[in-house]
């Protein structure tokens, strides 16, 4: 079997990846949302890949690895990774997770990630509410996620939140010393949610990038007696190009409240001081960022040899992602907490993305389906009417 097409268009927001073969075969893969821009990027490795056979998927991956960087600049190496093994699923007849090593569970925990309620304000009272949607969402997730502090709409509505100038614009931008006012109102935040969750779920929340270390040690001791899940990306994380291990060790050092990051980081030697160093408890690997499904995989058994669980990230990685996080999930070790949970946006997604199943959640959880490859395809004909006019060839 021979590569004999790479072709990428965007669907919505989302850049999908397609790869073809002289046999017929297909394999199929989704970036984040956010990343609409990627294109470029992924056919940059076109003639890299062509003539290779797909099935030998890391050797194919030796040749394009060491070209990405973090993210979102290692999605296009992802994408193709996932879309090989898609193609290597369907012509074994085979669900990619008995490629991977077997299912180690058969059904996947998953958090809610991309499922949101609009936010009527930042006070207490406004975040408390909130979890009342969420924890009476009809998936019945038995973790729920929150933006707090630098990852939220505080920064830009709750005056005087830290010693700084708000930076406008995405991606995190901001970073500071936080007030003391802007300290007692986070933490006065997630008391208002942790007291309608209770014990009955889990509460992790997303703090950053942005924290300086003082306030990272004071707001994860502050938080103890509430027993959150995490504490994601209070120092690093989210679009930063590196890591500082160090400084997430002295954190995870002064408190029992667990500490989380790696959603950006890309491939496994990134990894390495984060693990071997035991600076965080929680790493957060994305599919479409570390390089792939088996990537991940790689770096989860390597965290769980130290000791440190993962709960992988995904929220925009749409519902072709989805299919690859239930496989790469189903086959991780026991450290696996749960993976954060992506959704077809705009809804027309799921007009066109067929093999999923109805509902996808129940009680939290995913069951792993078993169909060959990542089990799921786009339907050529519902898919065609929204491909971009310089696309219409995707199928082709």
């Amino acid at each position: 079997m021979k590569i004999t097409d790479l072709k990428c268009t965007v669907l919505g927001q989302n850049p999908v990846v397609r790869i073809t073969t002289d046999e017929g075969i297909n394999g199929l893969a989704e970036v984040e949302s956010s990343k609409s821009y990627l294109k470029p990027h992924v056919l940059f490795y076109k003639q890299l890949i062509l003539g290779e056979d797909p099935t030998n998927i890391e050797r194919v991956m030796l040749k394009i690895r060491r070209l990405g960087s973090f993210k979102p600049w290692g999605s296009a190496v992802s994408a193709i990774e996932m879309a090989l093994w898609d193609i290597a699923g369907k012509a074994a007849g085979l669900p990619v997770y008995k490629l991977l090593g077997g299912k180690v569970r058969d059904k996947v925990r998953v958090y809610n990630g991309a499922v949101r309620f609009p936010m009527g304000g930042f006070s207490p009272e406004d975040f408390a509410e909130n979890m009342e949607e969420m924890k009476a969402a009809s998936e019945g997730f038995t973790i729920i996620k929150q933006g707090i502090g630098f990852h939220s709409g505080m920064v830009a509505n709750v005056p005087d939140l830290f010693y700084g100038e708000v930076q406008k614009g995405g991606f995190h931008a901001n970073r500071g010393l936080l007030t003391e006012r802007g300290l007692k109102h986070v933490i006065s935040c997630v008391e208002a949610m942790k007291t309608v969750l209770s014990d009955e779920v889990g509460l992790a929340l997303d703090c950053g990038p942005g924290w300086m270390l003082p306030d990272a040690i004071k707001l994860a001791k502050a938080l103890e007696p509430m027993n959150v899940m995490w504490l994601e990306d209070l120092i690093t994380g989210d679009y930063v190009p590196y890591v500082l291990a160090e400084l997430y060790r002295e954190v995870t050092q002064s408190t029992s409240t667990p500490i989380h990051t790696g959603e950006q980081i890309y491939l496994r030697q990134n990894f390495k001081d984060l693990i071997e160093k035991h600076a965080v408890n929680i790493i957060g690997p994305d599919p479409c960022d570390i390089g792939g499904i088996a990537e991940l995989k790689w770096v989860a058994e390597y965290a769980d040899l130290h000791g440190i669980l993962i709960a992988p990230h995904g929220t925009g990685d749409g519902l072709i992602g989805l299919a690859a996080l239930v496989q790469v999930s189903a086959t991780l070790p026991q450290n696996y907490i749960a993976f954060e949970y992506p959704v077809g946006r705009p809804e027309w997604w799921y007009d066109i993305v067929e093999g999923l199943p109805e509902p996808i959640v129940k009680d939290g959880f995913i069951e792993v389906w078993d169909k060959p490859g990542m089990g799921v395809e786009l339907n050529e004909e519902a898919t065609r009417k929204y491909l971009p006019e310089e696309d219409k060839d995707f199928f082709d």
